[in-house]
């Protein structure tokens, strides 16, 4: 067992032990995202993860996460033969692991967020096989250097193609947009070709007139097929949330709502496949756009419509690629899917199409535990080099 020292409150706590799907005797340290930041190191089997030191957005987070990857990679019984990181260039986390990278004299793997995803929820299973991947999260580079978050991947270990995606949104204002949900919204409101509305609806925020010409011009707007941008997109046209005072605060306002409704039907034409594997959600967008944007029993229960014509798209896209791929077996991971409904409403379905359903269990389905798929797809590339 490694011991290691937990930065931010000096206490010395026993990361959690995983057991890896790969046979290698090799030491490997990946280090995890921004978000939930965790840093896991492997050997002979063995994998143990870091205590997360919270969100890479401050001095202090950075300091904790340098201290515990030093702090792990001390208590390694062999050096490392590689270091894993995230895609992102600007992640404190691949920085300090190219640096470490270097001081060690080894090499640096640069994995795919969401591909690091799906491989943790298949190392937890012990599955080695192919499985389609539905990845769902705010955000994660791609390999395109384009904004991610709504990914059909099939994957097999260090393998990993992207099978379809969702229709990209924009972003207006970049990252701003991930904290208010009405810009989304008019994002939305845009891709239907109803941007004149925007200023109306959104009166109440003062740069909603300056965001329309954005939009219209394509400035400061870049696309992202995120799921969470979505479900921003949604609590916007809904008005349960314009501008989050918390990380997915807008996403658990929508779940929330639907809970309080409890079961609705799905919209049967809420979306659509398009032939390069694209699933485009604007007609539900345009369904949310025509409900009262007043929050109440209508709101709720239009909430709890939008859940379940999401799982259903989402099973819709799964049968689809299943049956292209003659790939039955589906993991999942991503932020998306620490919403209980649209997991109990993705694996109702799933059981009645007969896919098999892969889904976290020990590891939570967020960014605490992209280290681990990290750390699993460099034993599987040093394997093979």
């Amino acid at each position: 067992m490694i011991d290691a020292l937990t930065p931010r409150t000096g206490a010395c706590t026993a990361p959690a032990e995983h057991r890896l799907p790969v046979s290698s005797r090799l030491s490997v340290l990946a280090m995890g995202a921004w978000f939930r930041n965790t840093v896991c190191a492997s050997h002979d089997g063995l994998a143990w993860i870091s205590r997360s030191v919270g969100d890479l957005r401050d001095v202090a987070a950075c300091s904790a996460h340098e201290t515990t990857a030093r702090a792990l990679l001390a208590a390694l019984p062999a050096p490392p033969r590689a270091i894993a990181h995230d895609l992102h260039p600007d992640f404190h986390s691949t920085r300090f692991g190219l640096e470490l990278a270097a001081e060690l004299g080894i090499p640096a793997f640069g994995i795919q967020h969401h591909h690091a995803h799906i491989m943790a929820v298949c190392a937890e299973h012990g599955f080695d096989a192919p499985v389609i991947g539905l990845a769902l999260d705010g955000v994660g580079l791609g390999t395109d250097g384009t904004a991610w978050g709504g990914e059909l991947l099939q994957v097999r270990g260090p393998h990993c193609t992207r099978l379809g995606h969702l229709r990209p949104l924009a972003m207006p204002g970049g990252d701003r947009a991930t904290m208010e949900p009405w810009r989304m919204a008019a994002a939305a409101l845009h891709a239907l070709g109803r941007s004149g509305e925007i200023a109306a609806r959104f009166n109440g925020q003062p740069a909603a007139r300056a965001l329309t010409g954005l939009l219209d011009r394509g400035l400061h707007c870049p696309p992202s097929s995120s799921m969470g941008r979505v479900f921003d997109a949604a609590a916007g046209l809904l008005g349960l949330c314009a501008v989050m005072q918390s990380d997915a605060q807008a996403a658990i306002e929508l779940e929330n709502a639907a809970r309080r409704h409890g079961p609705a039907p799905a919209l049967g034409e809420g979306w659509c496949i398009t032939a390069d594997g694209q699933l485009d959600l604007r007609p539900l967008l345009a369904w949310l756009a025509d409900c009262s944007p007043i929050p109440g029993e209508h709101t709720d229960r239009a909430a709890a419509c939008f859940h379940a014509t999401l799982g259903a798209a989402l099973a819709a896209w799964l049968q689809d690629a299943s049956a292209r791929s003659g790939i039955n077996t589906v993991a999942v991971g991503g932020g998306c899917f620490f919403n209980a409904v649209l997991r109990a409403d993705l694996r109702r379905h799933c059981a009645a199409a007969g896919l098999r359903l892969l889904e976290p269990r020990a590891l939570l389905p967020g960014d605490s535990a992209i280290a681990f798929g990290q750390a699993v797809i460099a034993h599987h590339l040093l394997e093979k080099s």
